[in-house]
């Protein structure tokens, strides 16, 4: 416990610290997002505040843990570190954008796998070589898909870093019930580093975080969901569903516009639009921060849902999670229907 509560405010007041200098740097050398017509900022705003974030998981890991635990977050900080570079140089505008989806993602899932870090969702089920590939393979797509999310839910002033912490929140709470040490301390040094960031980024944002801040944080949102082994009356074989319902706020939001976008024959991953769920939730409520608190609050929704199935045989549980799935489907037919900007060029 003494870790975690280390972890997070080394977190805290490492990345708030400095989030100030990192700004003065991207004004500095130009890492500067301009308005355009798929952006909700209306004036230029200094980039690179990821790396404040980076720094303050960095130093609060490596001041709360010891060697030996240090040595089991190198694989991830390698994986993570790749993410947060390619990040900042597509922010700067050196690379094309499918070099994140297409190349950078799954290295970082195949570093994550070398590291022995992968699911195990079929191996507890059906043990053997079969199961092993299938988690393999899970491992690759879990891992592209949810940095993806968090990369393209950074559009509205703090809501990716508070619907990361927000979920970090839960990912610790279930750690330190299972026992967890490592992933309680990388939890708690990932909301802390978030919610110190959220200082300067929430509205009216002084910097954001980018690209590389955003597959940072989805990066390890991925790899927390990964390494938690929640202890539930259920039992092994359901622990699978506390990871997805933690991350279910950026999952929700990926489904509304995978299905949005895909039915206007666009590509879900590739396509910039101001047609996510805050945008829509925004439209609604004629007011930004609302949306992003709205996120905020499905994120918690999703978390307490989580803890709550934690508590209930295999049979209510999976019915909780079924009844759960119907209704993010109902939502999202129900947001198709908001107020958005439709996209008007296909891609």
């Amino acid at each position: 416990m003494n870790a975690t509560l280390i972890a997070f405010a080394v977190g805290l007041i490492a990345s708030m610290g400095l989030t100030v200098p990192v700004r003065q740097l991207a004004l500095r050398v130009g890492m500067v997002d301009h308005p355009g017509p798929r952006k909700v900022h209306v004036q230029p705003m200094p980039l690179l505040g990821g790396l404040a974030i980076y720094l303050g998981v960095l130093i609060a890991l490596l001041v709360s843990l010891d060697g030996r635990a240090l040595t089991q977050v190198i694989g991830i900080y390698i994986g993570a570190t790749l993410l947060a570079v390619v990040g900042i140089l597509d922010d700067r505008g050196l690379l094309h954008h499918q070099i994140k989806l297409f190349g950078a993602m799954p290295a970082a899932a195949v570093i994550l796998l070398l590291s022995g870090i992968r699911a195990q969702v079929f191996s507890n089920i059906w043990p053997g070589t079969p199961a092993v590939w299938a988690d393999t393979a899970l491992t690759l797509v879990w891992v592209v898909g949810i940095t993806a999310s968090f990369s393209i839910l950074d559009h509205m002033d703090g809501l990716c870093a508070g619907v990361a912490a927000m979920a970090s929140l839960f990912f610790a709470i279930f750690a330190l019930q299972s026992g967890q040490l490592l992933v309680s301390t990388m939890a708690a040094a990932i909301l802390g580093a978030a919610a110190g960031f959220l200082r300067w980024n929430f509205k009216p944002a002084k910097i954001f975080m980018g690209d590389g801040g955003a597959m940072f944080l989805g990066f390890l949102m991925a790899t927390l969901a990964l390494k938690l082994r929640p202890v539930l009356a259920a039992g092994r074989n359901a622990a699978w569903l506390i990871p997805i319902l933690i991350l279910g706020a950026a999952i929700f939001d990926t489904t509304l516009i995978s299905i949005s976008r895909s039915r206007r024959g666009f590509l879900p991953f590739t396509t910039p639009g101001k047609d996510h769920t805050a945008h829509r939730l925004s439209n609604l409520f004629k007011s930004q921060r609302t949306a992003v608190l709205l996120m905020y609050a499905l994120g918690a929704f999703f978390g307490l849902l989580a803890l709550a199935i934690s508590h209930l045989p295999a049979g209510p549980a999976y019915a909780v999670a079924a009844l759960a799935a119907v209704a993010v489907l109902g939502t999202v037919g129900l947001l198709e229907r908001a107020p958005y900007e439709r996209q008007t060029r296909k891609t």
